[in-house]
């Protein structure tokens, strides 16, 4: 995991901040692109949307294999196989 980075910001009247270059940088953030915040548990996070996206994927998905009869990622990944082998998918 990296090292926490902690910075300040001021907020706006308009309630606007500028995240730091260094914290968009690590974001891969430019102008014009959009982000995610979470606020939970007291905690306010930003994300890359996509990175966002995936996580609330993965999490959906948690245990789905299993509930379909796969007993490990082998037998899930040969079944990919075979129906993308077919034109199944």
């Amino acid at each position: 995991m990296d090292t926490p980075i902690i910075d300040n910001v001021r907020i706006t009247s308009k309630g606007q901040v500028t995240i730091p270059k260094h914290i968009r940088d690590k974001l891969n953030l430019s102008a014009g692109d959009t982000i995610s915040l979470a606020f939970e548990d007291g905690r306010l996070t930003i994300e890359n949307p996509l990175a966002a996206a995936m996580r609330t994927f993965q999490k959906a998905m948690e245990g789905e294999a299993e509930k379909a009869g796969f007993h490990s990622e082998e037998e899930l990944m040969y079944w990919i196989t075979e129906m993308r082998r077919n034109g199944e998918i």
